[in-house]
């Protein structure tokens, strides 16, 4: 894989922003100085405060296996209350993650901890900002986000590896067909990758960082994204709508088409299905590898 480093500001005025890095879609990390710890919720956010506030919340858990046959979409390995994971994350390690975990809807004074950043962007969407939550160890698998926001990812406590790259690698990736998924396992990238049973992953083209306390990763719409704790630690996505409408429309089809029919599949014909889109996966890299050789 080609590799390079995510650009890294340490502040940044909304006409650059827009210009360099918004507008053509290009990743940048905000440093803590230059964004969020002017936030209460800098300091403020600890284990033990979401505990205390939202412990006894029921949550979906999940572990660090890929998908298997009969799985759906964001479907979770198990549920359990909050703070008893929490306890389980501070004594570490422990290779359990939670994402998409709406805490503001059950403490909604939490949303005047931080500040939307409407300077850098329009049309968040501000009734689903969102937790994600993971033990050291854990792993959230190469994919891209489903609705194609754009994504202000800010990291609290903890450190995270970040792996990010273009939708248009996807046949590099192993996109598989209906979904946002890559079949090739990208575990432990940095230090090796299985080129041999994925050879087209050596002509992939990537961005990477590790997120600290306090950073804000601005991830365009439709980035694919490999994200391994470091640390045990959490962050907030805030998502903003695509501007154009194409790429609102793209998002419907996604929510809508993309994940309805690849869910219907796994009902219909479960072990079939799984077989298939790996299939068609391999086929797709295939065809790009003779182009590029």
């Amino acid at each position: 894989m080609i590799i390079q480093h995510i650009d890294r500001v340490e502040d940044i005025t909304p006409a650059e922003f827009k210009k360099n890095y918004y507008k053509p879609r290009k990743p940048v990390i905000i440093s803590a100085g230059g964004l969020s710890k002017n936030w209460p919720a800098y300091s403020k956010w600890t284990w033990d405060y979401f505990k205390s506030i939202v412990g006894d919340k029921t949550v979906g858990v999940y572990n660090n296996e890929r998908a298997g046959v009969n799985t759906l979409v964001n479907g979770a390995d198990d549920y359990i209350p909050f703070g008893n994971y929490l306890d389980m994350v501070k004594k570490g390690p422990v290779k359990l993650r939670i994402f998409l975990f709406n805490i503001f809807q059950h403490a909604p004074q939490l949303v005047e901890d931080f500040i939307w950043p409407d300077i850098l962007a329009t049309g968040f969407l501000k009734k689903y900002p969102m937790l994600f939550v993971g033990g050291a160890g854990s792993v959230a698998h190469m994919h891209y986000d489903i609705d194609l926001s754009h994504i202000f990812h800010t990291q609290f406590l903890g450190r995270k590896r970040v792996l990010l790259l273009e939708n248009k690698q996807a046949p590099f990736i192993y996109r598989m067909p209906f979904t946002v998924e890559s079949a090739a396992n990208f575990v432990n990238w940095h230090e090796k990758l299985d080129v041999e049973q994925f050879p087209a992953l050596e002509h992939a083209r990537g961005y990477t960082t590790i997120l600290n306390h306090g950073d804000t990763m601005f991830m365009p719409a439709g980035y694919w994204h490999h994200m391994e704790y470091l640390d045990g630690g959490f962050a907030m996505s805030l998502r903003a709508m695509d501007p154009s409408l194409l790429g609102k429309l793209n998002g419907l089809y996604h929510l809508l088409g993309l994940r309805g029919m690849n869910n219907l599949m796994i009902k219909m014909a479960p072990r079939w299905w799984y077989y298939y889109k790996r299939k068609m996966a391999h086929q797709r890299a295939d065809k790009v590898l003779q182009q590029v050789r």
